[in-house]
């Protein structure tokens, strides 16, 4: 079974914030896959079906570990059948890039990962970093009408490439 977590803050105000591209990308994946959020379990609204559970953390990003460890543990979960979907400053805005393993990067929810978890598959999405604001200002702010315009193709991108790996599951 696949355990795709989206990262991201849970509160409405953090709903539309480049930190939040992660829980993005699960909203728009259960619904191309037909499943809705309707459980909370391991500290996370989750959403399941047949092969996969998706995942939003309820622990804020810089604990996100705390949830996708209960997750590993409940659905006993293999470290390479856990995906990890998030926002990347350190990538070109709209840029999507998929690894099995690698750093944390700068990224803390990730890093928190990675400290109680250990190395999972990750999809990051590319944000860009700031110019001339606060790192914690920029990705906890609302996302712009132009930066949409080139991220919700890309945010499509990576829920077809989800699919394509649950499918790739499946055969």
């Amino acid at each position: 079974m696949k355990v795709i977590v989206g990262l991201g803050n849970p509160d409405g105000i953090y709903k539309k914030t480049y930190h939040n591209i992660g829980f993005m990308v699960v909203d728009r994946l259960a619904k191309k896959l037909n499943v809705n959020f309707n459980k909370t379990k391991c500290k996370a609204e989750i959403a399941k079906g047949d092969n996969f559970v998706l995942a939003k953390p309820k622990t804020y990003m810089n604990l996100s570990g705390d949830s996708v460890f209960e997750l590993k543990k409940y659905f006993n979960a293999p470290l390479k059948d856990i995906i990890i979907v998030l926002d990347d400053i350190d990538l070109p805005k709209g840029k999507l890039r998929f690894r099995e393993l690698g750093s944390a990067g700068t990224h803390n929810g990730l890093r928190d990962i990675v400290s109680k978890v250990g190395q999972t598959p990750r999809l990051r999405i590319g944000i860009s970093k700031p110019d001339n604001m606060p790192l914690a200002d920029y990705v906890l702010s609302n996302i712009d009408m132009k930066s949409l315009e080139i991220l919700n193709p890309v945010i499509d991108e990576a829920v077809d490439m989800l699919v394509e790996i649950l499918n790739k599951d499946e055969d």
